[in-house]
C-alpha cells in the first residue's frame, strides 16, 4: 500500500544529477526515513547521470513510500539504449552496453544496494526503478516471547496482587503498598521500620545460595522464597530485586512480589531456571535488543555503562572497542571518568609501555594506587577499585567492559564474573551494532564522496576550489580545516583558505597559524598528526586565552598530491577533548587525494587562462586615438568563455600628420587559430600604413603575408580606410573593401547608402587588382563599419542581414557615434534569444555638426 508520493524533473544538464540527489535526500528525510538516505542518493546519482548525460535527456525521479519499502523510479525519454550485459548472462545482444565501459555502473549498484529492481519500457521513455527495504522498527518491546494458546496460559487463583516493597541500604522496611498490606496481612504502620528480615523467611542452610543479606546487595535477583503474614503464616512468593540509587546516591533495594503461582507475572523468560541466582542479576544489563538498538551504536553503548555503574554501586563506567586492526582499544563510552576517557581516546591492546592489562581475561584490581600502570585509562581519576571483562565473539577480542569505585576493594571475583556473564550475553549485539555502524559510516563515506567529486568537478576557479576543500571538510571531517598551497620550486606552504564551524573563531586560530612554521610538504600517504600549532600557542601563552580556549586540540597534515608532485597540504583540526576516528581520517585521505586533483585542474585553469588573457589583450589596440573633427566608437564582443579576442579585430591609428587609418576585419573562424592571423593583420596594417602606402597598396602587401603563412593561412575579408580631417569641417575617406561587409552611410536626412563597392577578400589569390574609393563625410553624417557577426545574427531562418542593420540606423539621425553604436548593438543582442554565437565588431564614425556662434 503506497502511503506517500514525491516527484520532480530535472533538465539535461551538469548539475542535475547534484539536485536530484537534494531531491531525494529531502523527500525521505521528510518521511522520517534517514536508514535508507544513503543508498538511495547514490543509486539516484548514478541513474541521473546515466539519463542526463549519456541519454541526453531529461530525468523524470519519484519517490513512493510502501508499507515494508521505498520504491525510487528514474525515467528517460531514450528507450533505444540498452542494458549492460553482466557478467553472470552468458550471451548478450549487440544493444547491450560494453561491461568493461562505463555504462551501466548504476544498474550493478542497484543489483547491489537494492533489495530488487527493474527496468520497463513504454512508448517513448525508459524507467530504471529499485526497492530499498525499511529496518524493521518495534516500539515498546522489552521481550519478544511467542504467543500462548488460551488453554496454556498461567492460572491465577483470584485477583493478581503486586506487593512492592522499599528497603533502604541496612535493609529495613521505607516502602509498603496497598498490595503488600494484602499479601503479608498487615498495614504499612505495622511494617514500616522493620528489619526485612523479620519478614522474609529466607533460607539460611549453609551451602545452598546466598544469605538474605548477600542478595540484597545484589545489582539485580529474581526467584522464589518465603515471607511470614501478619497471622502467623508463611506465604510462598515470587520476587524480583532490584538495586537502585536515588538522586544523592543513596543506595536501596526495590522488591516486587507476587504469590508463587503467580510467578509468571513477573519472571524473566528462560533466565531464573538457567543461571545461577548470584550470576543472572546481571543479564538485563541492556536488555533485549531490537533493530532501532543496532542502528544507534552510540546510544546503545552509554546505556551499557550508565547501567553497568549502577548495578554494581561503582563511580564509573567505561566500554571499549578495538580498532579495525585489532591492534588498540578505542574508548566508545564512558561514565564518570575525567577527561582522560574522552570518547575515541586509543589505548594499545598488547606489548610495550602502557599497555592496557589484562585485556583478555576478567580482571579484578584491588588498588590501582599500588599498581597505576594497570590502568592507564583511570591515572589521576581517584578510582582504585576496577573490575575489566573482555567482550570476545567467537573467540575474538572485540571490547573490553570496566567498572571502577574510588574505594579500594570494592570488588571480587565473583562481581568479575557476573560481569563477565553480562559481557558475553551482550557481545554479539554489540558486534553486530558496530558493524551496522561501519557499513552506514561506508555507504555515508560513499555518498559524501559522490557529492564531494560532483562540486569539485563543477568550477574551474582556483579560489573556488580552495573554498569548496574547505567547506566540505568542516563540519563533516572536522571543527576546523586549512588548505596551504606550495610554489613550483618545492618551497615551503603558504596558507591559503582557512575556515572553522565558529565564524568568530577563525581570525584567533589564523593568528596561531600565521606565526607557526607552516607543514612539511612529503609526498607521503596518509595522515600524520601535527602539534605545532598547540605548541606555538603554548610558547606565545596563549593556550589559555578565551578566543583559544578548547580550541586546538588534535591536527592532522594530509598532502595533496596531484600529477606526481605535491601542490598543497589540507590540515584538518579538532578541539581540545576531542579525538579523530580511523575512519574519519580514511575519508578525509579519499577526500584529499579528489581535492589534490581538483586543485591542480584549476591551478592549470588558472594560469593558462591568464596567459590567454595576457597574449589576448597584447592582440588588441591601444587605447584610441582622439581625432580632432571626427566622433570614434567602437563594440567589440569575442565569441567563446574566456576569449578576449578572435576572429574579427578593429583599429584606429595615426598615418601621418592630419591623417589616420582605420580597419575592421574578419579571418575565417574564432579563437586562438583565428586571432593569431588578427596579430598579423594589424600588427601588418600599421607598419604598411606608415611606409608611405596608399590604401590598395597596403592590403595587397598583406595578402601576400597571409598567403606566406603557407597552410597555416586563413582568408580574411577587411575594410581599410585612411581619413583626414577638413578645415570646413568634413571628413575625407578613401575606402578599399576587401570582401567585408559594406560600410553604410548615414545621411543627415536619414537617408542610408552604402559607401563602397565589394572586392576581392585577402588570402586567397596570389594577384589582387585593388581600387581605392573616395568619400566625403558632411557635418551629422555617420559612417557605420560592421563584421558578419552583426548582419548574420539569427533567429531561427530570419537573419538580420543588410536591410535590417540599414533600418536600424536610419533611426539613428542626430545621435552621437557611441549612440549610434550602442543601438545597433541592443538591436543585434535582441534580434535573437540566444547569445551571439559569432564575434562581433562595430566601428562608427561621425562628423560632428558644426556650431555657430
Amino acid at each position: 500500500m503506497v502511503t506517500a508520493r514525491a516527484a520532480a524533473t530535472f533538465e539535461p544538464a551538469g548539475r542535475s544529477a547534484a539536485a536530484a540527489r537534494g531531491f531525494v535526500r529531502d523527500a525521505l528525510l521528510g518521511w522520517g526515513l534517514p536508514e535508507v538516505v544513503d543508498d538511495a542518493v547514490v543509486l539516484v546519482s548514478e541513474l541521473v547521470t546515466n539519463a542526463v548525460v549519456h541519454a541526453g535527456t531529461a530525468a523524470e525521479v519519484g519517490c513512493v513510500r510502501e508499507e515494508a519499502t521505498v520504491r525510487i523510479e528514474v525515467t528517460d525519454h531514450h528507450p533505444e539504449r540498452g542494458l549492460p550485459a553482466f557478467a553472470n548472462v552468458p550471451t548478450a545482444s549487440d544493444r547491450y552496453a560494453d561491461p568493461d565501459g562505463e555504462g551501466g555502473r548504476g544498474l550493478l549498484m542497484c543489483s547491489a544496494l537494492s533489495s530488487c529492481w527493474g527496468v520497463e519500457y513504454a512508448a517513448g521513455r525508459k524507467t530504471v526503478w529499485f526497492r530499498l527495504a525499511l529496518p524493521e522498527h518495534v516500539h515498546g518491546t522489552r521481550y519478544a516471547v511467542p504467543s500462548l494458546p488460551g488453554g496454556e496460559l498461567p492460572d491465577t487463583d483470584g485477583p493478581v496482587r503486586v506487593a512492592v516493597v522499599q528497603l533502604d541500604d541496612e535493609g529495613v522496611v521505607r516502602g509498603w503498598n496497598p498490595d503488600a498490606e494484602a499479601l503479608f496481612r498487615q498495614g504499612a504502620d505495622q511494617a514500616l521500620g522493620r528489619p526485612w528480615a523479620d519478614l522474609a523467611a529466607w533460607p539460611q542452610s549453609p551451602g545452598l545460595g546466598l544469605g538474605l543479606a548477600e542478595t540484597l546487595r545484589l545489582a539485580r535477583w529474581e526467584g522464589s522464597f518465603g515471607v511470614r503474614a501478619g497471622d502467623g503464616r508463611t506465604v510462598e512468593v515470587y520476587g524480583v530485586q532490584v538495586r537502585l540509587r536515588d538522586a544523592a546516591g543513596v543506595p536501596s533495594t526495590l522488591c516486587l512480589l507476587v504469590r508463587d503461582g503467580d510467578r509468571a507475572v513477573l519472571r524473566s523468560p528462560g533466565t531464573a531456571a538457567e543461571v545461577p541466582a548470584a550470576i543472572e542479576p546481571l543479564d538485563l544489563l541492556v536488555g533485549p535488543l531490537s533493530a532501532g538498538d543496532l542502528g544507534d551504536l552510540d546510544g546503545l553503548l552509554q546505556r551499557i555503562v550508565d547501567r553497568a555503574r549502577d548495578l554494581l554501586d561503582a563511580d564509573a563506567a567505561y566500554l571499549l572497542l578495538t580498532t579495525d586492526d585489532e591492534t588498540e582499544f578505542e574508548v566508545r563510552a564512558a561514565t564518570g571518568l575525567p577527561g582522560s576517557g574522552r570518547r575515541y581516546a586509543r589505548l594499545p591492546i598488547d606489548g610495550g609501555a602502557g599497555r592496557y592489562d589484562s585485556a583478555r581475561l576478567p580482571a579484578v584490581h584491588e588498588d590501582l594506587s599500588v599498581r597505576p600502570s594497570a590502568a592507564p585509562l583511570l591515572n589521576g581519576s581517584g578510582l582504585r577499585s576496577l573490575i575489566t571483562v573482555p567482550l570476545k565473539v567467537e573467540g575474538r577480542l572485540t571490547g573490553s567492559l570496566g567498572v571502577a569505585a574510588g574505594a579500594p576493594a570494592r570488588y571480587d571475583n565473583e562481581d568479575a564474573l557476573r560481569l563477565q556473564f553480562a559481557a558475553d550475553r551482550i557481545a554479539l549485539a554489540l558486534e553486530s551494532a558496530r558493524l551496522t555502524e561501519l557499513e552506514q559510516l561506508r555507504r555515508g563515506s560513499l555518498s559524501f564522496l559522490v557529492e564531494a567529486s560532483d562540486l569539485l568537478a563543477g568550477t574551474l576557479e582556483h579560489e573556488q576550489t580552495l573554498a569548496l576543500m574547505a567547506q566540505m571538510a568542516v563540519p563533516k571531517l572536522a571543527a576546523w580545516c586549512a588548505v596551504y598551497t606550495t610554489g613550483e620550486q618545492n618551497g615551503g606552504a603558504d596558507l591559503a583558505f582557512l575556515l572553522h564551524e565558529d565564524e568568530d573563531r577563525i581570525d584567533p586560530l589564523r593568528d596561531v597559524l600565521d606565526k607557526t612554521t607552516s607543514p612539511e610538504a612529503v609526498p607521503a600517504a596518509g595522515a600524520r598528526f601535527w602539534k605545532a600549532p598547540a605548541e606555538t600557542a603554548r610558547s606565545l601563552g596563549l593556550s589559555d586565552s578565551p578566543a583559544l580556549a578548547g580550541l586546538l586540540g588534535e591536527t592532522v597534515v594530509l598532502p595533496l598530491a596531484a600529477r606526481n608532485r605535491v601542490i598543497g597540504l589540507l590540515v584538518l583540526g579538532v578541539g581540545s577533548g576531542v579525538r579523530f576516528r580511523q575512519e574519519i581520517l580514511e575519508l578525509a585521505e579519499d577526500l584529499s587525494r579528489r581535492a589534490a586533483l581538483a586543485l591542480d585542474n584549476s591551478r592549470l585553469y588558472s594560469e593558462r587562462n591568464a596567459t590567454s588573457q595576457a597574449f589576448q589583450r597584447a592582440l588588441l589596440p591601444p587605447e584610441l586615438p582622439k581625432i580632432p573633427g571626427v566622433e570614434v566608437e567602437v563594440f567589440y564582443q569575442a565569441a567563446g568563455e574566456g576569449n578576449e579576442v578572435g576572429g574579427d579585430f578593429y583599429d584606429i591609428f595615426p598615418i601621418r600628420e592630419g591623417t589616420y587609418g582605420f580597419a575592421i576585419g574578419d579571418v575565417c573562424g574564432t579563437g586562438p587559430e583565428a586571432a593569431s592571423v588578427t596579430g598579423l593583420a594589424r600588427n601588418s596594417l600599421r607598419l604598411l600604413a606608415r611606409e608611405g602606402l596608399d590604401a590598395p597598396q597596403v592590403l595587397a602587401r598583406l595578402n601576400s603575408a597571409i598567403l606566406d603563412e603557407g597552410t597555416r593561412s586563413r582568408f580574411l575579408t577587411l575594410l581599410y580606410g585612411e581619413l583626414t580631417p577638413r578645415p570646413d569641417g568634413s571628413t575625407a575617406l578613401s575606402l578599399v573593401c576587401a570582401g567585408h561587409p559594406l560600410p553604410l552611410r548615414l545621411r543627415t536626412d536619414g537617408q542610408v547608402d552604402q559607401a563602397a563597392s565589394p572586392q576581392p577578400l585577402l588570402g586567397v589569390m596570389d594577384e589582387l587588382d585593388l581600387t581605392a574609393e573616395e568619400l566625403v563625410l558632411a557635418p551629422g553624417e555617420v559612417l557605420l563599419c560592421v563584421t558578419d557577426g552583426v548582419t548574420e545574427r539569427r533567429e531561427g531562418r530570419r537573419m538580420l542581414g543588410d536591410d535590417g542593420l540599414a533600418e536600424v540606423l536610419t533611426g539613428c539621425t542626430g545621435l552621437t557615434a557611441g549612440a549610434v553604436a550602442a543601438r545597433v548593438q541592443r538591436a543585434v543582442e535582441r534580434f535573437a534569444p540566444e547569445p551571439p554565437s559569432d564575434d562581433m565588431a562595430i566601428l562608427t564614425l561621425r562628423v560632428p555638426e558644426q556650431r555657430h556662434a
